[in-house]
């Protein structure tokens, strides 16, 4: 186990745990993610990064019903909490993968494992302990929006077998969030010199390993485009005209949502 998760219990799975599961769509995920980011053409570096130091973390969920959606609920907590105090150093900075059984999803087609991520999305903001944070947005269309729990704002990657074009979206045979807090982003490949750099890089190593020009929704958080745009890319090189499924609902008018149920 890695030198920052020994001074902290998690109810998360280890990278190195991962490892040790021999048989199951489980130990298939691991492997199909293993394939990936030990594969040097992989365009995102700090995955490839991640992966090469044992830090990855990961939730595994057989479906997204109430008892699942609550247990994830949990899950997130605990990653927010182990991400509260990041140092900055990219040695410490913990992916989180949200893994789902094949069985989960009906879904066949890009905008149908998508549409399946929104719904789980909205599911856990239901299930969310804490308040949003007063500077971020509550509405998918303000460039200040981005998925918060527990009080802190996240970036989502929407990776799922359906994605032929877009390859590096697609981490095997299972849908899976990618999760970061979005400070990571901010710190590493923010809206400056440097960090634009870091991002124009990864950008032309998408080119490459898509085989396609990247996405036009792919832009910079307050800047350029929406952040939602960002979570699950189309197919297709194209204009995006639909809304957000996101809805926010503030704690005061919430009403009590059956995902909550314990597991």
């Amino acid at each position: 186990m890695h030198r920052l998760l020994e001074s902290r219990s998690t109810i998360l799975i280890t990278q190195q745990e991962a490892e040790t599961f021999g048989s199951g769509w489980r130990a298939r995920a691991f492997r199909d993610v293993e394939s990936r980011l030990t594969d040097r053409g992989f365009p995102c570096v700090f995955s490839r990064n991640a992966f090469r130091k044992g830090l990855l973390l990961f939730a595994f969920a057989e479906d997204a019903g109430p008892d699942a959606i609550a247990r994830l609920g949990r899950e997130l907590a605990d990653y927010v909490e182990l991400s509260r105090n990041w140092n900055g150093h990219l040695d410490t900075a913990y992916p989180l993968l949200i893994v789902f059984s094949p069985a989960a999803v009906s879904a066949r087609s890009v905008a149908g494992y998508q549409a399946f991520g929104w719904e789980v999305l909205q599911k856990l903001h239901r299930v969310d302990p804490a308040r949003w944070p007063e500077n971020v947005g509550t509405d998918p269309g303000e460039s200040s929006w981005s998925m918060c729990f527990n009080g802190m704002p996240l970036f989502v990657n929407m990776s799922s077998p359906a994605h032929e074009v877009r390859r590096s979206r697609n981490l095997g045979e299972h849908f899976v969030l990618v999760i970061n807090p979005r400070e990571r982003f901010d710190v590493v490949a923010g809206d400056t010199p440097s960090g634009r750099n870091v991002r124009n890089n990864i950008r032309a190593r998408i080119d490459r390993y898509d085989g396609a020009p990247r996405a036009r929704q792919l832009g910079s958080y307050g800047v350029a485009g929406l952040e939602w745009w960002q979570y699950g890319l189309p197919e297709e090189d194209a204009d995006r005209t639909d809304s957000c499924p996101f809805s926010f609902r503030a704690p005061e008018t919430a009403q009590p949502d059956e995902a909550a149920a314990p597991a």
